[in-house]
């Protein structure tokens, strides 16, 4: 595992409403994206995580302060959702980002470095 890995954050404004109106062959399209794109990874190096989210009503939230409060749906109040992730293990940003071409063409992806802070 290198010292750096690199998020791969998926989104798109109003993602999951124009997700179900995908024709089927549309999401077979998308599909194809997400299987490319994983082999690509593996080829260059690994993928540690991933996984599609469900939508922002699912989502609950801890709010700052004292109180830590705990809100309905996501932080943002934004049209942009957060689709999926990915944590991938390449060797660089450069090539993290080149491998983010390969995912569908409908979301936009922010490719981010990790700091490698230990957790366990």
């Amino acid at each position: 595992m290198s010292e750096v890995q690199f998020l791969v954050l998926l989104t798109a404004p109003d993602h999951f409403a124009r997700w179900e109106g995908l024709s089927s062959e549309e999401r077979d399209d998308a599909m194809a994206s997400f299987g490319s794109f994983a082999k690509a990874v593996q080829e260059r190096g690994e993928i540690v995580a991933g996984d599609a989210l469900y939508a922002p009503a699912a989502a609950r939230t801890v709010q700052m302060g004292p109180e830590r409060v705990v809100t309905d749906g996501p932080f943002a109040e934004t049209v942009e959702q957060l689709a999926g992730f990915y944590v991938i293990d390449v060797d660089s940003l450069e090539t993290a980002v080149d491998l983010a071409r390969l995912l569908p063409r409908n979301t936009a992806v922010e490719v981010r470095p990790t700091r490698g802070v230990p957790i366990r």
